[in-house]
């Protein structure tokens, strides 16, 4: 088990941790928008600009041959950590939401009028407007799973909406404004009785839970890099390789073929297929670093601090008179929103700013939660293991304070 001490090292692996925000410490309590970046992190990407910087796969020179094996021990490394069967079912994108239109684009020539696809009320955007857009090309139906007041989804429902029509469901391990944690084994389990292919939007999940795809047994697994620590641009989509090889490229360029003519091209074997162009080579090989940070600390042991620190963190919100928590009584997983009896939400967060403490305000693109909960925002508190108990304890004297000023 982690003691203060050992989070007080964490910490100090963080160089942004010691800025300043209007004289303040900075407290940062923004994880499920982005996680900071340890210096393993950025010393990587530094690194590679300052020893290596080629394109891969393309070059037989000393440089491009390196910069080829440091994205492939990448994507080994993610295979790994993940507990994926072949390290070709890793496909390199440039995030989760990337990776779910991947998959949305490349089922179209599969799908035909009157199919089915399922999503849930727990959605971010990124995992609603890519299966809307899909419905729309091939004139398919989309159907929603709802929830009830505290985020759970209603299981008996989904039981009723899902039938031989339906081809693809769509939902989220983590919910990004609520923190709920579906039981997402039991729906993809359901979904393979009626041969429906599963994706788990894993954006919120993987430096808080441990993951194994071939227990979950979805078809597809999306997640980016810079929720876990690692650097922006960079997103992953797994999927089964039986399921990969059915999908169509959802772009065409280099890198993705074997042959090029101007009567035919023949696209490349898995994972080349779907990585056209440039990729983010930088970003990958810092993506390796920030994985070697999250098994340095130990994710049980990450799990086991951020459970004790969601735990504390609603215990002193609890205490706030005019408090709303939502999903307080269901497990979740270090995520809170809240909002203050008759204050707007982004009046909190304004002034919660000018004290240093970093939270976010609005609808966090999960619009349809905010609709279904009638109201117009929340404040959200997202937990990370740089977090400590005493940053808590001046978050809850910041909304003390933020209500004061707010009802004078």
């Amino acid at each position: 088990m982690l003691s203060s001490k050992d989070i007080l090292y964490i910490r100090k692996k963080f160089p942004i941790l010691k800025k300043k925000i209007y004289n303040n410490p900075l407290i940062y309590l923004d994880n499920a928008a982005t996680t900071q970046k340890p210096i393993q992190v950025i010393n990587a990407i530094k690194k590679y600009y300052t020893t290596i910087n080629a394109n891969v796969h393309r070059g037989a020179h000393y440089l491009s041959n390196i910069a080829t094996n440091a994205i492939e021990n990448s994507r080994l490394k993610i295979k790994n950590f993940i507990n994926a069967t072949y390290s070709e079912e890793i496909i390199f994108t440039r995030n989760a939401t990337e990776a779910i239109n991947l998959v949305a684009l490349g089922m179209s020539e599969f799908l035909t009028q009157g199919d089915e696809i399922i999503i849930s009320y727990l959605e971010h955007h990124s995992n609603i407007v890519p299966w809307q857009m899909l419905c729309q090309r091939t004139k398919t139906c989309l159907k929603v799973i709802p929830i009830d007041k505290d985020g759970t989804l209603q299981w008996e429902v989904f039981e009723k909406l899902i039938s031989v029509k339906t081809k693809i469901i769509a939902i989220t391990q983590i919910s990004n404004v609520l923190g709920v944690n579906p039981p997402i084994k039991k729906f993809i389990k359901k979904a393979h009785t009626y041969g429906a292919l599963v994706l788990i939007d894993g954006a919120q999940a993987l430096s808080h839970l441990i993951i194994d795809v071939q227990n979950l047994d979805a078809d597809f697994y999306v997640f980016s890099a810079h929720k876990m620590y690692g650097p922006t641009g960079v997103g992953v989509l797994y999927g089964k390789k039986n399921s990969l090889e059915k999908l169509l490229p959802y772009q065409g360029g280099g890198e993705m073929i074997k042959t090029v003519t101007f009567e035919k091209t023949i696209y490349a074997d898995i994972p080349y297929k779907f990585e056209s162009g440039t990729p983010n080579i930088e970003g990958i090989v810092a993506f390796s670093a920030a994985i070697d940070f999250i098994k340095e600390i130990g994710l049980n042991n990450i799990i086991i601090y951020e459970k004790k620190l969601l735990d504390y963190t609603t215990y002193m919100l609890s205490k706030i008179n005019g408090i709303i928590l939502y999903s307080k009584d269901i497990p979740r997983i270090s995520i809170i929103s809240f909002n203050i009896f008759n204050i707007h939400h982004f009046d909190i967060g304004i002034i919660l700013d000018r004290l240093g403490i970093a939270v976010r305000t609005g609808h966090h693109c999960s619009q349809p939660i905010i609709d279904f909960l009638k109201i117009l925002g929340t404040v959200r508190v997202s937990l990370s293991i740089y977090n400590t108990f005493e940053e808590i304890d001046n978050l809850y004297k910041g909304i003390l304070k933020a209500k004061k000023i707010l009802k004078q």
